[in-house]
């Protein structure tokens, strides 16, 4: 099989940035022109941009609405995007914008209901981000931490129509510690869904390590990519080739 490689666009105030860990007072800016970061992307042979509006992750709407149009706009290739989306009426929005793919997350966890009739709605573009400390998922833009394990919420949307869950070990985002293998290879065997891999990948050896995981676990599907490409310990070329 052929892993999804998607870069990470992540947003604050309008410019491209990393967090370490979730942490918004620790983040480095990596650019200040989104839609060019998008396009850079796409010429390096990526075939999906993932954006997340981390101002709307913390104010559960929509915060940086021109920088997302700008990506759109720049880019002939999918964007799927979380932060902030918490009503059917922001997803339909975004949709309709042009966003291939919307991802929801703290909705997940705390208003299913809303995955259930988004995915009903518009079947095969709606995402799950399941974000977890401990295996315990985590909502508000990583501030909350509950008491639902990761699993748990997976299964229960197992057969509502989403096309794929997106886990993230907020230990490890940003920091270029390596996948969580263990943990996200649990989730995958936990449901048949599609699994996106997320949080420390630091270089090409974590993209062949999900690759060979990959070839157990089927559904282990790809992996977001964010400050080891931006600050180059992980070549596109090199990382794309392994796929």
């Amino acid at each position: 099989m052929t892993l999804t490689l998607f870069p990470a666009i992540d947003l604050k105030d309008g410019t491209c940035v990393r967090l370490q860990r979730g942490e918004m007072d620790r983040a480095t800016i990596y650019g200040e022109d989104p839609g060019a970061q998008a396009k850079a992307w796409q010429a390096a042979g990526f075939s999906w941009v993932h954006v997340v509006d981390l101002n709307g992750a913390f104010a559960g709407k929509t915060a940086n609405g021109p920088a997302v149009k700008a990506i759109l706009d720049a880019v002939d290739i999918p964007v799927q995007l979380g932060g902030g989306i918490r009503d059917i009426g922001a997803v339909e929005a975004w949709l309709a914008a042009g966003v291939s793919r919307v991802i929801l997350g703290s909705a997940a966890a705390k208003n299913p209901g809303l995955v259930i009739e988004a995915a009903k709605k518009f079947p095969g573009r709606v995402v799950v981000g399941i974000d977890a400390k401990g295996g315990m998922v985590a909502t508000e833009g990583w501030a909350e931490t509950s008491s639902l394990k990761a699993t748990e919420l997976a299964r229960r949307l197992e057969n509502v129509g989403i096309a794929a869950i997106i886990y993230t070990d907020i230990a490890r985002d940003g920091m270029k510690t390596g996948l969580n293998l263990d943990e996200t290879t649990a989730l995958a065997r936990a449901v048949t869904l599609p699994i996106i891999a997320s949080g420390g990948v630091a270089g090409i050896a974590d993209i062949r390590a999900l690759k060979a995981a990959a070839q157990a676990q089927k559904n282990l599907a790809g992996t977001i990519l964010g400050r080891a490409l931006y600050d180059g310990s992980l070549a596109p070329a090199e990382a794309l080739a392994a796929c």
